[in-house]
């Protein structure tokens, strides 16, 4: 069990400034650690003692115990650390790292975020070489994990189709990079039953569970790990994910399922994501996130439960895109519990990642989910909501 205690990250003195939320659809709900106090009542002595209370009037103890809870998780799609891309060349020539390449808006709604997810679409190591036949293979020297770290992030997924484009030695590099970061991942491992291990997140007294799966390859290059190699969890055949979220969600009060699904650059669902996606939430899972398109795909409630089906790109080339940051947030008590999804609009442009400051810049990303979702409505605040009725 990994116990989420948030590393907060100072932005550099440029950044230094008071990010006043407005009602226009700012981020809303940056996350604020409450100090409570006890009070201390101290009265004199008695001169005598009182006697007991006959027993049938004493008063019972009574149950103060706090059993509500409030936090939020937060996911980005696709970053990319390849030595050779154009984002991390870009970012090495700028004064602030990192810092120059993300809004300091979205930055800090990371680095405030209960819990920090996002797709680590590359590999850690300096071993290996390209699998032949592939086009595209990205590989970050170990030191770049520094950068998770900086923009606060809580928890990677390596279930995608370039983590293991270095192959098996690099793929194990990586293990060992995030592990010696202590940043855990999931969706991966050292053997098939490594790989198909929920990470367990605790915040404030509930058990969050984070599994992912794979399915985004015509070639299947990235492999499934077996009994003795590693890999990857692959839903192809969903029986074994499947079986993941039933178990995840035994063992946590909530479970998220992270997807790598879809087609690259295409708006357009695939049949196979709304009928698995909907599978997944019948398993168990209380909302499903996917990722690989490299742009947005629009969202759907399925019996009272989230499918947001692309996150996109979130740092991950030069192109002109509209991206997001997502935020579940999750409140209740012992009685009742609730499940919230904002959209944190964004711009990817010229290896730059924007917050969407300007009123009419946020809605028309809005307007543009709406309109490729099955049955969503978002407010001018970002909240998304399951229209009345389905179609």
């Amino acid at each position: 069990m990994h116990y989420i205690r948030k590393r907060l990250k100072q932005l550099p003195i440029l950044f230094a400034v008071c990010l006043t939320l407005t009602a226009c659809g700012n981020v809303t709900a940056l996350a604020e650690e409450t100090v409570q106090t006890q009070k201390i009542v101290q009265t004199a002595e008695p001169t005598t003692v009182p006697a007991a209370l006959p027993p049938e009037t004493e008063l019972a103890e009574p149950n103060i115990e706090d059993t509500s809870f409030d936090f939020t998780i937060c996911f980005a799609g696709d970053i990319n650390l390849d030595e050779n891309w154009g984002t991390t060349q870009f970012m090495d020539m700028q004064e602030n790292g990192i810092y120059d390449c993300i809004s300091p808006e979205l930055v800090k709604t990371m680095q405030t975020a209960d819990i920090m997810c996002l797709n680590n679409e590359f590999t850690y190591s300096t071993n290996g070489a390209p699998l032949p036949g592939k086009t595209y293979t990205f590989r970050a020297l170990p030191e770049r994990v520094e950068i998770l770290d900086q923009l606060g992030v809580d928890a990677v997924t390596l279930a995608n189709n370039h983590v293991y484009d270095y192959g098996k030695e690099a793929l194990l590099d990586t293990f060992t990079t995030l592990e010696s970061a202590s940043i855990p991942y999931f969706g991966a491992g050292r053997t098939l039953a490594d790989a198909m291990k929920p990470l367990y997140l605790e915040v404030e007294g509930k058990t969050i569970a984070l599994v992912a799966a794979s399915r985004a390859e015509k070639y299947k290059m990235t492999p499934q790990a077996t009994d003795t190699e590693p890999g990857i969890l692959r839903c192809y055949d969903t029986e074994l994910f499947l079986q993941v979220i039933r178990e995840a969600k035994e063992n946590a009060d909530f479970c998220i399922a992270f997807v790598h699904w879809g087609t690259e650059y295409s708006y357009d669902l695939e049949d196979v994501q709304r009928t698995t996606g909907k599978d997944y939430l019948d398993a168990g899972a209380d909302a499903v996130i996917g990722a690989h398109s490299h742009c947005l795909q629009g969202m759907e409630y399925y019996n009272q439960k989230p499918i947001i089906y692309s996150l996109g790109n979130y740092w991950f080339n030069g192109k002109t895109l509209d991206t997001m940051l997502l935020q579940l947030h999750i409140s209740g008590d012992a009685e009742t519990e609730k499940l919230e999804v904002q959209v944190i609009p964004a711009v990817q442009s010229g290896y730059k990642t924007t917050y969407a400051s300007e009123f009419t810049e946020q809605r028309r990303i809005y307007d543009f989910l709406e309109s490729i979702s099955v049955n969503v409505d978002i407010s001018d605040e970002g909240m998304v909501m399951m229209q009345n009725s389905e179609h």
